[in-house]
Parts: structure tokens; C-alpha cells; sequence
């Protein structure tokens, strides 16, 4: 099942909250780059990537025990959040998703359908594959349901401090809800904890932009930013902590903190006039780069070639060398019926 993480981005704070003792992290203040975050997750959860990571943050963990979970929770409008586990500045505030390793889980784990959340709420964006459609269908998704769900006897604010907050103010209630959105799912998954004990890895996103407009809203000197930050905190350390014990303690939770990304996230197209332009800067068609996997490739074609090689020799060898007396009884029968004539 694939963990928690909450990460931090550029101008920003990544933050590891809770993972297994074979998920090594290292304490230290070294720069992890915003565009590789998702390569952190790819790599705790054992998978290959493209590119080779030089972050001293990670270390190598037990080949043979993985996370079952990742949860990587994005908080926007604060470059840090006084959080618990190690913290890591991000060098490169540019939006990521973690697209790739989804796919990775889609490709290695498709029959057993794992548990695959992406999810914004105040952007009412959501994207939920395999158990998850099942286990999340009743999982408040849009505004008009979350401001609903808030006013419910089950809600978090019967026991949610609310300090400077109000619950008459939509900003105050956007925040809330995205609040109710973590402890919904945790919530969910604890009613069906035989998803945590699948062998299939569990995937969960989730993007809160609440506090920002807290932020935009009343300042952030204000005294409701102070709150709100205080109660996030809470929040996510609580629901970090749920997560990984539902998961058995094998879980990895993250999150990332970031004051505002540096660029909007846009998608890699290949064009036309690209294909024309990336013509004029390579004048003598010299050749791309092997990719990474070519020298598993190479090796697998090679030994094979080999090997087919020295038994098409040794086969025909024998084939040259074979004695007619000792091969059949087809030959032993017209051997006699030759003398016999």
C-alpha cells in the first residue's frame, strides 16, 4: 500500500512526519530540488526513475521491505510549518504532481487495483482509481458538499478549536472543510482496513490551499493565520499519525510547504515547430543519449546471443559426429533387412 507524504516546495519546506525504519531520511539542511520531489516518492517506494537523485536526505533503505502507503500533502501560502521529523528546504518552488509514480502503480499493481487519491478541494479537483472509487465514493468532494459535510453532528468542528475562526466566514469554512477532508479519509479507510493489508501499494495526494486565502484574507500577521496555521499543524500531525498506524507502521508521510510556485504546472506537449526548432540545434543528427535502461538491455540481447550461438554449434556438432549404428532402431531394422536380402 502506498504512504502519506507531505512535502514542502521551493521557497518552501519539505517535511517527512512519519515513515518505517527502512525508509532511511538523513537530518540535515540540504536543498532538495522542487521538480524531484516526486522522484523521492518514486525511489521510498522502490521504483525506478530517470534520472539519478544526488540527495544526501535519502539514504538507501531494505531492498526487501517497502512502504505500503504514501501520502504527500501539499500545504500553499507558508514557506514552513512547525512540524515533527525532519525538514529539508526546496531550492526550486515549481508546481509537480505525482503523476509518474501512479502510472508506476497502475503498471506493476493493475490486478490488484491499489488505492490511487489525488485530490484538491477547494479546486474541486479529484481523481480517485482502482479500491478508491469503492472506498471514497462518499468522500465530500466538491464546495457545496463540504460546506455541508462541516454542518454535520460527525463534523470536526465539535471538537475543533476554533479560537479567532468563525464558522460564519466562507474563507474561514474553505479552510475547515479541507481539514474535515483529512480526517474524512482517514476516517473512510479505517472502516476498510483490509485495503491496508493488501500487497499492493496506496497512493495519496492531496493539495490544501486554505491557508492562503486565510493569508489573503485577514493578513498574515493576523491572529486568525496564527490560529489556522496552530489547528493545520494539529491537523496534519493527527492525521499523519492515523495514517501510519493503519498502515501498520508502514507508511511514509510527507508534506510539502510552499509560500507560492514559482511557475504554473503545465504539461510536456511536443509540437510541430518544436520538432522543427530542436532540428536547427542539432545540425550533425548526432544521436540522443542512451536511456537508462540500456545497459540492462544490452546485456539481456548479448548473454542471449551468446548462449543461442554455442548451442547452435554444439547441436550441430553432434549432428556431424552421430554414428547411424547407435541412433535408432530404424536404421538397426534396415540394416537387417538389407543382410536378410
Amino acid at each position: 500500500s502506498f504512504l502519506c507524504l507531505f512535502l514542502g516546495v521551493c521557497g518552501g519546506e519539505f517535511s517527512i512526519l512519519r515513515s518505517p525504519q527502512w525508509v532511511v531520511f538523513r537530518d540535515g539542511n540540504w536543498p532538495i530540488p522542487g521538480e524531484r520531489i516526486p522522484d523521492v516518492a518514486a525511489l521510498t517506494m522502490g521504483f525506478s526513475v530517470e534520472e539519478d537523485l544526488p540527495w544526501p536526505g535519502l539514504g538507501v533503505g531494505d531492498l526487501f521491505h517497502r512502504p505500503q502507503a504514501t501520502v504527500l500533502v501539499t500545504v500553499k501560502g507558508v514557506d514552513k510549518l512547525p512540524v515533527k521529523g525532519f525538514s529539508y528546504p526546496i531550492e526550486n518552488a515549481v508546481p509537480f504532481s505525482l503523476d509518474s509514480v501512479a502510472n508506476a502503480i497502475h503498471t506493476l499493481f493493475s490486478e490488484e487495483t491499489p488505492v490511487v487519491l489525488q485530490l484538491a478541494p477547494s479546486e474541486e479537483r479529484v481523481y480517485m482509481v482502482g479500491k478508491a472509487n469503492a472506498v471514497f465514493e462518499d468522500l465530500s468532494v466538491t464546495l457545496r458538499q463540504l460546506r455541508n459535510r462541516l454542518f454535520q453532528d460527525s463534523s470536526i468542528l465539535s471538537s475543533l478549536p476554533l479560537n479567532s475562526l468563525s464558522r460564519n466566514n466562507e474563507v474561514d469554512l474553505l479552510f475547515l472543510s479541507e481539514l474535515q477532508v483529512l480526517h474524512d479519509i482517514a476516517s473512510l479507510l479505517s472502516r476498510h482496513k483490509h485495503l491496508a493489508k493488501d500487497h499492493s501499494p496506496d497512493l495519496y495526494s492531496l493539495e490544501l490551499s486554505g491557508l492562503e486565502e486565510i493569508g489573503k484574507r485577514y493578513g498574515e500577521d493576523s491572529q486568525q493565520f496564527k490560529d489556522a496555521s496552530q489547528i493545520l499543524v494539529d491537523s496534519l500531525q493527527k492525521f499523519a499519525d492515523e495514517m501510519f498506524n493503519l498502515y501498520g507502521g508502514n507508511a511514509v508521510v510527507e508534506v510539502v510547504a510552499v509560500k507560492e510556485f514559482n511557475s504554473p504546472l503545465s504539461r510536456k506537449t511536443r509540437s510541430l515547430l518544436q520538432a522543427s526548432q530542436s532540428k536547427k540545434e542539432n545540425p550533425y543528427n548526432l544521436a540522443y543519449p542512451y536511456n537508462y535502461d540500456y545497459s540492462v538491455i544490452f546485456n539481456i540481447v548479448l548473454w542471449m546471443m551468446i548462449g543461442l550461438a554455442l548451442a547452435v554449434i554444439v547441436i550441430s556438432y553432434n549432428l556431424w559426429n552421430m554414428d547411424p549404428g547407435y541412433d535408432s532402431i530404424i536404421y538397426r531394422m534396415t540394416n537387417q533387412k538389407i543382410r536378410m536380402d
